[in-house]
Formats: C-alpha cells, structure tokens, sequence
C-alpha cells in the first residue's frame, strides 16, 4: 500500500484521531491481505470511512464500514463521492450486537477504535469470532500503553483522558485479553495472536496535530508531556485455524 495514493483524502474531515491510513498502511504491511473479489472484510469502527476505502482499493474486496457514531446514511454519501460505493456497505451498529450473519467475513479490521469497546477477557471471543471464517484474520490497530508503563495507565494518562485512560493496555496485556481461550460460542479457533508496538507512532500522530480540529488541538498540549513518553500504538494480529 502506498498511502501516497490517498493523501488527497487524509485531512481534518476525514481523520478523526491519529492517521488511521498510516496505521492502516502499516497492519497491511505485516500481514497482508490476499483476497478474491467475491470474499467480504468488515471494517469495526470506520469512522468516517477513510480505511474503509482503502481496503476496498487495495484488496478488491467487498467492505463492510460499521460504525455507531458516523450513519450509515453519511457514510454511504462519502463513499459515493468516492466512487466506491458499489463495493462498500456502509452500516450504524454496536459492536456488542454485530448484525451480521456468522462466519460472513474472510477479514476484520479495526484501526483506532476497538479499545473502546473490547478491552475485557473474552469480548472477542464472544462478539468477534463467531462472525470470522475458518482460516480467516483479524487485524486491530488502536493507541496504547508503551510495554514498560504496563498496569499504570490511570496514573500517567488521566490528565489528558480523565476516566478514559483506562482503556490505554500494553501489546502484553492486550494479547492476554485476546488469548485463546476455549468458549461455548468459539470453541478453539485460534491458532495465532501476535501482538507489537507499531512503528507509525510518529507520523501518524504528526498528521494528526498538523491539522487545525479543535481535538487536534487539544490532544497538543499534551503531546510532549504525556502522549509520546508514556503511549504507543499497539499492533494485533489474530489468525483463525483452518476448519477441520
């Protein structure tokens, strides 16, 4: 993926945090989809669309865009705009009540949001798997704890998150949520989960303060002091075993 391809579209408009492509650009690099026209991925938490788009140019594939504070309605007009609208669905729903049918998607992706919602043992297992193919992936990319400040988000994050700082979890800590633990609903079906301090941090971070929205704003006074001592992004990969 070269993100140049889409520097067009990257703006205060489209991004609302950190540079979601960057992030993008960078799980695609790891561990690099390979799908057919017909197979489906489902993007957790696309925001305004932007990696949505994305994965619809460079995989071919159909894109389901799920997101609960973007409608399906706006979204749906952006991606027009876009011209790709005939490949990407885009959909308003909670990520606990998914409304999917099980085992419809070959891919999920989910860049800057899955913190929000996933950061207890067993969520992804219970809310996640069932909808992921055999043999099929899971890629997440969200902001998190720098590995050696494990266990003290609270302490170093709350002036600049307040309550929310708790969401903030080390690679480690994120793979032991994720686990693969044997459940009613997903029996063992994880084969793989790899979990690592991404290497976007700064540019993805620098795209995201040169912009002149007022969060921007405000996530730049916190910059030096907070966000690049003590965070990072944390990459997680999840593959699914092939069905027996």
């Amino acid at each position: 993926m070269n993100i140049e391809n889409y520097k067009a579209l990257i703006s205060a408009e489209t991004m609302m945090g950190p540079n979601s492509a960057r992030i993008l650009a960078e799980l695609l690099h790891k561990y690099p989809l390979q799908l057919a026209s017909d197979e489906s991925i489902l993007d957790l938490g696309c925001g305004t669309g932007l990696t949505s788009l994305i994965l619809a140019k460079e995989t071919g594939a159909r894109v389901f865009a799920d997101d609960l504070w973007i409608s399906a309605e706006e979204n749906r007009k952006r991606f027009d705009m876009w011209g790709v609208g005939e490949q990407i669905v885009p959909v308003c729903g909670d990520a606990n009540n998914l409304p999917f049918e099980k085992k419809q998607f070959r891919a999920l992706i989910s860049v800057d949001s899955y913190h929000y919602f996933a950061g207890n043992k067993g969520f992804f297992q219970e809310k996640i798997l069932p909808f992921i193919k055999d043999d099929g992936m899971a890629l997440i990319g969200v902001p998190g704890l720098k590995e050696e400040y494990t266990d003290r988000a609270e302490e170093l994050l709350s002036d600049w998150l307040g309550a929310d700082a708790s969401m903030f979890k080390s690679p480690k800590r994120w793979k032991e949520i994720i686990g693969s633990d044997n459940c009613s609903e997903s029996g063992d079906r994880i084969e793989l989960v790899d979990t690592w301090e991404m290497e976007c941090f700064q540019k993805a971070w620098g795209d995201w303060l040169s912009t002149d929205h007022p969060y921007a704003l405000g996530d730049g006074t916190y910059f030096e002091t907070v966000i690049q001592p003590y965070t990072c992004f944390v990459g997680m990969y999840i593959k699914l075993k092939k069905a027996l």
